[in-house]
């Protein structure tokens, strides 16, 4: 399996993180791929990248909750000097977040919108974050449409029409630990959506899956979020491993 969104480098595994980092491979997770977050976060992401240079994979981008008035600009410029540096599976996370911070809408999109330009130019996929913005998000994403624009949109928790929109905007849909609440919906109509359009995530050490939520989450849950399809899907385990698994190093090209 593949983790294909995993905040490994986060301060909540710093008592732990190569323990964890073995859980999850002694459970079968082959990959694990890191999201940007900003400047402040690069230095631990890009170390933690070099300690597993066959495991680890960071991406490169600038988050929509640290799209701030005063620094944008200049977090924007470092996300380009890394992109014009050195090779990268992804743009990302990026997007549009809504649930924190309405006030800086007009300039997460011009964010939003120049790292999709540079997706484009660079032919990368880009990992989008979408928090109560789908249609803000859709819009930028049918502003800028182009055959080269594709990517994952993660921790998808949206509704089947959003589901189907972003599948035909040639994107896939990255599932976490959501699929397993009882308030999360998606699982009710997952299986309306192709399993080639899927792969698996934990976001960790968010959302953790039951019987773990609320608790540290952690990439060695993975297979609670692939379990759960199974039942959803009605295909064995190693199937949706196989499925999601290809899935994902399509996406990535890695």
């Amino acid at each position: 399996m593949i983790d294909t969104h995993t905040h490994l480098y986060a301060e909540e595994f710093d008592e732990d993180r190569k323990q964890v980092i073995q859980k999850a491979i002694d459970k079968g997770i082959t990959q694990f791929y890191l999201p940007a977050i900003d400047s402040e976060s690069h230095g631990k992401m890009l170390q933690l990248e070099a300690e597993y240079p066959d495991r680890i994979f960071s991406m490169m981008g600038l988050h929509p909750c640290y799209v701030k008035p005063e620094t944008w600009e200049k977090e924007l410029e470092i996300v380009k000097n890394f992109l014009d540096e050195r090779d990268f599976p992804a743009i990302g996370e990026i997007g549009i977040d809504l649930y924190w911070d309405k006030s800086t809408l007009d300039i997460q999109v011009k964010a939003f919108e120049q790292q999709i330009d540079w997706a484009i130019e660079k032919d990368l996929p880009i990992v989008i974050h979408t928090r109560e913005s789908f249609d803000e998000t859709f819009e930028v994403l049918e502003r800028k449409k182009h055959p080269k624009l594709r990517g994952i949109f993660h921790c998808f928790s949206g509704n089947l029409e959003q589901a189907k929109h972003a599948v035909n905007l040639n994107f896939i849909l990255g599932i976490g630990g959501v699929v397993t609440f009882k308030n999360g919906k998606i699982d009710q109509f997952l299986n309306e959506i192709p399993l080639n359009k899927i792969v698996l995530e934990t976001d960790s050490p968010y959302l953790a899956p039951v019987p773990h939520r609320g608790k540290r989450n952690e990439s060695a849950y993975l297979d609670l979020v692939a379990g759960k399809l199974v039942n959803i899907y009605g295909q064995d385990f190693s199937e949706i491993d196989r499925i999601t698994t290809e899935n994902a190093k399509r996406i990535f090209n890695y």
